[in-house]
């Protein structure tokens, strides 16, 4: 599978920003080492942010490195608009994740969350855990 464009969840985010391995840390090392857009919207962008300061990660990682993280995915990243669109995910505020896979034109969504993951292929884009974008997007033979 080839992903020129991609959504990557907020938990999915924190966890590759807290910890220098494992399957998200590679999700974003292979977005970006792929040339990949990362895709945004403020709301989610905000989301992230908020939740990336709370002071239960100063244990894992310092708030100026974690400022830094996202200093880093802000200039890497594309933005689009959304609306606040209802797309009936069992989660309301789901919903601004898969709204901006829409807008974006996303190839895939990584998420670790469930019900974003009952919603593969809504309007033909895939939700992926991140062990599974790793394994169509770098373990399968011919993915580059």
């Amino acid at each position: 599978m080839r992903v020129d464009r991609a959504v990557v969840d907020t938990n999915v985010l924190i966890s590759a920003a807290l910890r220098s391995s494992g399957s998200p840390r590679r999700v974003v090392e292979t977005i970006r080492d792929n040339n990949a857009s990362l895709l945004f919207s403020d709301d989610t962008f905000v989301e992230l942010q908020t939740r990336i300061r709370r002071p239960k990660f100063d244990r894992y990682v310092s708030e100026n490195l974690r400022d830094e993280y996202l200093l880093q995915l802000l200039v890497a990243s594309e933005w689009v608009s959304i609306t606040g669109s209802r797309l009936g995910c069992r989660d309301p505020d789901d919903d601004r994740i898969l709204e901006t896979a829409l807008m974006g034109e996303a190839d895939c969504l990584v998420t670790g969350d469930r019900d974003l993951l009952d919603m593969s292929g809504f309007r033909g884009i895939p939700s992926l855990t991140p062990t599974a974008f790793l394994h169509e997007t770098v373990d399968r033979p011919g993915a580059h």
